[in-house]
């Protein structure tokens, strides 16, 4: 008996990248985007995502600091943005810098931007449980389960469920 596949475009072994920048339980900034380059292993392909995030990062402070300059706001330069990551070698490598080894010498030093970023307080990178990871709407399919938790943490909501709530909010002196 033979076996059908049906594929959108062909493959091509690139991961996928993914983000999301929240203010105030809201997205504000996300991608998904395919990596442009084959990643060697699953540390080269957050190393690869990170790096973007990072870019968008220091964007979204630079707007967020020109409004605040322009309102009279207090700075957040002095607060660093926390960029969330489930690959703990990730992790641990950006905190290092470009690590030498037979693993990860082939990464181009151009993509440990995030280690500077860091250094210079900018960025904090901190693990998380990759069930809890709100980027994982953006580079895989999930669990009907999961897709609605993750939904729901950046801020997304059904116009009925937010209609709903501000009925349930007026005061009964006004109905």
């Amino acid at each position: 008996m033979p076996i059908f596949g049906f594929l959108s475009r062909s493959h091509k072994a690139r991961s996928q990248t993914g983000y999301v920048f929240t203010c105030g339980n809201t997205a504000v900034s996300w991608k998904s985007v395919k990596q442009t380059m084959v990643a060697t292993s699953s540390n080269h392909s957050e190393v690869l995502a990170i790096h973007e995030a990072s870019r968008e990062c220091v964007w979204l402070r630079n707007m967020i600091e020109h409004i605040q300059e322009s309102c009279g706001l207090p700075s957040i330069k002095d607060s660093p943005t926390i960029l969330y990551e489930d690959n703990a070698a990730c992790i641990a490598q950006l905190s290092e810098g470009f690590i030498k080894g037979d693993r990860t010498k082939h990464i181009s030093p151009k993509f440990f931007y995030a280690h500077e970023l860091q250094k210079n307080g900018e960025i904090d990178i901190k693990q998380i449980r990759s069930s809890d990871n709100l980027a994982d709407l953006f580079t895989k399919a999930l669990p009907t389960t999961t897709f609605k938790r993750l939904t729901y943490g950046i801020g997304l909501r059904k116009l009925k469920d937010i209609a709903s709530k501000e009925t349930e909010q007026v005061s009964p002196m006004f109905t």
